[in-house]
């Protein structure tokens, strides 16, 4: 075979190894694009919004649904100076805000501050005007806003890119819902993204569901969505009772003795001191008992429900005041046990307890 034909002979077998390696690279890159994260697909929607920034949290302080303030900052609740660090340091923010019914409860923010808005940006704000200026843009008190707060996603999370335009391969680690908006936002046609699989989706009541493809993914998010109660208003003292339970009443209520009466108001009457003198005792079997140094009468109470939606029921033939359906308002342990129910028209009543737990 002479050098020409040898050279040609070459040339082909390169061609064809060249050909051949690039048409197993682009079948192992692409992977099945059916089950790719597409930019602007309905799923890579619902991911983004669960992943949105939710404003409501600091609800108390701000009063707006569409933003957050950045950690730390400074209140001054009711005279006084509070820094606040992190979630929990609200809870401090809200105890002083609880300690007195009968006062007015004042928060003044001080400036300057950082805004985080549900797209992650932030803004510096100097001033109160330029504060309500952006809490004016918000939606108002449970309005319809994009943000899923029924649903988390359990992070850290993996997925594979492939850019058509350049070829190149990348995994990257997701591992907060900062990072995912972020990662759909910048989706383009020219990327194929495949998500590694199972993800954990966590619900609102803790329930955690596994997910194995983009189609689960899609209908368990879509099914939840809409599945709880958001909190988008800003009744701070609405949500106290997240965790309770009528097994941890039940224990909580019958565990101590001494119950008295701190608060009973009924139609805008105060009804508090007519009863002092009175202790009662709850027990397990639905009985109650209230006695004076010289009188004792008895009735029944029973629970139902769980979280925010606990209904009390109290019935005390010879005291009507204390009959009715409360709601269970909120359980707290400091120097006292305390239960405190409510109603609907603002009636009121709080046992409180100084036995040891």
């Amino acid at each position: 075979m002479n050098s020409f034909v040898k050279f040609l002979s070459l040339i082909l077998v390169a061609s064809m190894v060249f050909t051949s390696c690039r048409k197993e690279e682009s079948v192992l890159i692409e992977g099945p694009q059916d089950q790719a994260l597409k930019a602007n697909s309905v799923v890579a929607s619902l991911m983004q919004r669960t992943a949105m920034n939710d404003g409501s949290d600091d609800n108390i302080v701000d009063q707006a649904n569409c933003f957050s303030l950045d950690f730390p900052f400074t209140v001054v609740v009711n005279g006084m100076e509070i820094t606040v660090n992190s979630e929990e340091d609200l809870d401090t923010v809200e105890d002083i805000l609880d300690e007195f019914d009968d006062d007015d409860d004042t928060i003044e923010i001080e400036f300057p501050i950082t805004i985080i808005l549900n797209d992650f940006s932030e803004v510096t704000i100097n001033s109160l005007d330029e504060f309500e200026a952006y809490a004016d843009d918000c939606s108002g008190e449970n309005e319809y806003d994009d943000d899923i707060e029924c649903i988390d996603i359990e992070y850290p999370i993996t997925v594979s890119v492939f850019d058509t335009n350049n070829e190149l391969i990348d995994t990257i680690t997701i591992n907060s819902d900062r990072d995912l908006y972020f990662f759909i936002e910048d989706l383009d046609e020219d990327k194929i993204v495949n998500v590694e699989f199972p993800i954990t989706l966590v619900l609102s009541d803790g329930t955690e569901i596994s997910v194995s493809n983009l189609d689960q993914l899609e209908d368990v998010i879509d099914d939840a969505k809409d599945d709880c109660d958001e909190d988008d208003d800003y009744d701070y003292n609405d949500d106290d009772c997240d965790n309770c339970t009528t097994e941890g009443l039940v224990e909580f209520i019958t565990g101590c003795d001494g119950w008295y009466v701190k608060d009973l108001e009924r139609n805008d009457t105060d009804l508090t001191d007519q009863y002092a003198g009175y202790t009662f005792t709850f027990d397990a079997e639905g009985n109650v008992t209230a006695e004076t140094s010289t009188e004792t009468f008895t009735g029944t109470w029973s629970s139902s429900g769980s979280g925010n939606n606990i209904t009390v029921s109290i019935n005390i033939p010879d005291l009507s005041d204390f009959n009715a359906d409360w709601m269970l308002h909120e359980l707290e342990q400091e120097s006292e046990r305390q239960v405190d129910l409510r109603m609907p028209n603002d009636d009121e009543l709080e046992f409180r307890s100084n036995c040891t737990p």
